[in-house]
Formats: structure tokens, sequence, C-alpha cells
């Protein structure tokens, strides 16, 4: 789901509104709209002051209120909005909720490219085929991976999520941990039912106030969402789902999608790889790539600039070449795991072959807490995580590699059970 925020311009949700459900070790995550368990979130929010929150919430409503007629917004829209809405303790408790355990990589893509999700997805491309070539044309914005997005996001509308989202974000604006973020959606959203796009009842997502077919939380919508219908109504709950793939399609297209272009490719790595490039981070071109030995494991490794390679478990499972449109779905998400979920998702739809190589099924994912226990062991030991908090990003990685390098293993910087073992014996 996008995210759009004042202070940076990024996509997709809350990684610093909590983390949910399973996914690829180390990265943070969110809570989707759609029927599958909650994933990765894009771009972190940055610290806010604590601020003590007033003593009730009508006293926190009468504030804000004031501050949202300064912005603003009406008297009529504000009451309108606001009949009925007290703080939501699931909205809290999901909000706070620390997962101890999270799902390998393969178990999540099983969940998101299922056969009966592909299929879902096939059927929903080809009875909308006419309205997707219109988006696809307007927006140049391939549209299989538009369909697949909305198969993530909401199970092709199956489930937008049910709680009212001035409630879920008054709820969190209130709440002085979440004050600065809360209020800016909730400002955000008022706006929304203010030009008429939707009405309060209808207004309805998830805790972390994600809206319609593909997720939405309101700013986003305000930076990204098109009448594509032109009825007057930017409306991404509506049945037929218009208005919500343009929009999706115009989020992909503004932040560079490239029509035609590759997203994934998945490649063989030759015999003595260097593994210390395949970081997610160092590019070359595909030619350079293939001159270093990489090869796709269908064709030939189609030519361009920023080309990355990737190797989400490691050295013991699949690898890809990774394109310049698949940074753009993580600005929609900012996960590997759902990164590739929906180009898969896509391929499958496109009616393209899924991902060929086999996954590292007998690791095991590392809880937070042992995730934890790595971090502290590897700094004791030297190789500095910059941090014992059990979420496994750059610098965790690049420490984990540091450790495999002086230990003779494989640099991939892959995080698993048998990792940790190595750990625990190094450090006696």
């Amino acid at each position: 789901m996008p995210l759009t925020l004042s202070r940076r311009r990024s996509a997709a949700v809350l990684a610093a509104l909590m983390t949910l459900g399973a996914c690829v070790p180390g990265e943070s995550q969110t809570l989707t709209g759609g029927q599958l368990p909650p994933e990765p979130a894009a771009r972190p929010i940055q610290a806010q002051a604590q601020v003590p929150a007033p003593a009730t919430f009508e006293q926190w409503r009468a504030r804000f209120r004031t501050r949202a007629l300064a912005a603003g917004i009406t008297p009529t829209t504000f009451e309108k909005a606001f009949q009925g809405v007290s703080p939501n303790t699931q909205v809290l408790e999901l909000d706070t909720r620390q997962p101890e355990f999270t799902r390998a990589i393969w178990e999540y893509l099983d969940s998101a490219v299922s056969q009966s999700r592909i299929a879902t997805g096939s059927s929903n491309a080809a009875s909308k085929s006419a309205v997707l070539s219109e988006i696809e044309a307007r927006f140049g914005v391939d549209s299989e991976y538009v369909v697949a997005i909305w198969g993530i996001e909401s199970g092709f509308g199956s489930n937008f999520g049910s709680i009212p989202v001035v409630e879920s974000m008054a709820t969190l604006a209130y709440d002085s941990r979440r004050s600065a973020f809360g209020e800016e959606q909730l400002l955000a959203a008022l706006r929304i039912l203010q030009a008429g796009d939707i009405t309060p009842q209808r207004m309805v997502g998830s805790w972390a106030g994600a809206m319609g077919h593909t997720q939405f939380i309101p700013t986003s919508f305000l930076d990204y969402a098109v009448d594509f219908t032109g009825d007057g109504r930017r409306d991404l709950w509506a049945a037929d789902a218009q208005d919500a793939l343009a929009s999706t399609a115009n989020y992909l297209a503004r932040f560079g999608w490239r029509q035609g272009a590759p997203v994934v490719v998945e490649v063989t790595l030759p015999q003595g790889f260097d593994y210390l490039v395949a970081d997610d981070r160092t590019e070359k071109t595909a030619a350079d790539w293939t001159a270093l030995g990489v090869r796709a494991r269908q064709g030939q490794l189609p030519a361009a600039e920023a080309v990355r390679i990737l190797l989400p478990a490691g050295a013991g499972g699949p690898a890809f070449a990774t394109y310049p449109n698949f940074r753009v779905i993580k600005r929609y998400n900012n996960a590997t795991s759902y990164a590739l979920a929906v180009t898969y998702l896509g391929e499958r739809i496109a009616g393209r072959p899924g991902i060929q190589g086999s996954w590292p099924t007998g690791d095991r994912p590392l809880s937070r807490s042992e995730k934890q226990e790595l971090q502290g062991r590897l700094t004791a030991l030297g190789f500095d995580t910059q941090g014992v908090d059990g979420i496994i990003g750059p610098n965790s990685r690049s420490a984990v590699r540091q450790f495999q390098l002086a230990r003779g293993l494989v640099p991939d910087g892959y995080v698993s059970a048998g990792l940790l073992q190595a750990v625990r014996a190094a450090g006696g």
C-alpha cells in the first residue's frame, strides 16, 4: 500500500507503525488490506518527539478541531466525519503488537502467488481487458502488475478492511506515540471527505488507514488518486475498481515505471561468483553482469543500466537480476518479498513462467529474539551491527558478510538458524 508523508516522498505503508505478520527477515512490515498475512512496508517514518497526550479523547478532539478548521476543513465536514468516533482499542492493539516469529520468503510467495490467486487475477485481467488497456495507454504501466498489486493488497477487492478511517487515524493521532502521523493522515482523510470523493460511512480500511482496492492511505490518495471514470469522484472503493486501478498505475508511473521493460529476471550465477556484489545495492549494466558469467535462466539477460543481483535466500536459493521497475514496485511497498510477489503474480497472470529455482525450504527463519541475539553476538565478536533491535537491515547484513568472510563461509549475508549456530560457536 502506498504511503505519502510530507517529510519524505516514498511509498507503501507504515514501517513506523509497527511490524505485523511474516516476511523476509530484517525487513519492515505492514498490515495490508488483503487476505494475505501482513507484509513489509516501505519508507520508515522519521522519529517523533514524545508529546504528552491530552487527558481525554474529547480534549484532543477539541484541539484537533481547531487545527483542522484552520487548515480549511469546514465545521460541517468535521462534525459529520467525527459523528460517533471514539478511540478504537483494536487499532491500538495492532499498532503495538511485536511479532516474535516470521515466515520464510518461500512460504509468503506460495500464498501470494497461489494457483487460486493466479486464476482469479487472470479472470479479472480478461474481464477488464478494455479498461486495463485504456489505463495502460494513459499511464504507460504494464497492466499485469497493476492487477497483481490489486490481488495482493485486497484479494481483488474482497477485503478492504472494515475500520472507519477517521476512527483509526483519530485513534493513532490521540495516542502520543503516533500523533504526528495520525494527525497528518486524519487531516488528509477530512480533505478527501470534504472534496466529496467518499462518505464517512464508506471510508473504511485497515487499522493503519489503508483504503480501497489497492490500499492507499489518505496522503497517497490526495497525491495520486485519479478520477478515471469521469464521474467527479476518486472512488477507490467502487465495485468496478477502475479508479483504484488507474490510481495505482498513476502512482507507479509517477515513480518512473518503464513500460515494456523487465522487472525481474531469474538468473544463474557462475562458479566462483563474488557474492559481495550481490547485495541488492551494487549496480552494473546487464552486459557487465553477463561478462561476469551471470546468465538468464531463459533467453538472454535483457540489456539495461542499473541492474542488481538479488539473493533473497542466500547462495542456496534462487538468484534474480532486478531492474529499475522492481525498485518502482518497492516504492509501493519497500519489501523484497512483496515486490517479488507482485512481479511473479503479474508474470503468471500474463501467462509467463514463475520462479524456477529451488528454495532452501529446510532453513528456519530466525525469531525476533534470535535476531537480537545474533546482532549482539556479532557485535561482541567485532562485527558491529550498529544496534540490537531484531531488524536485519543493511548494517546487520554487512556485519554478517564480514563474519562469513572471516570464517571462510560464502559471504551472501543470508541470516538463518545455521548462521546463528556458527556465530554462537565462534563466541565460545
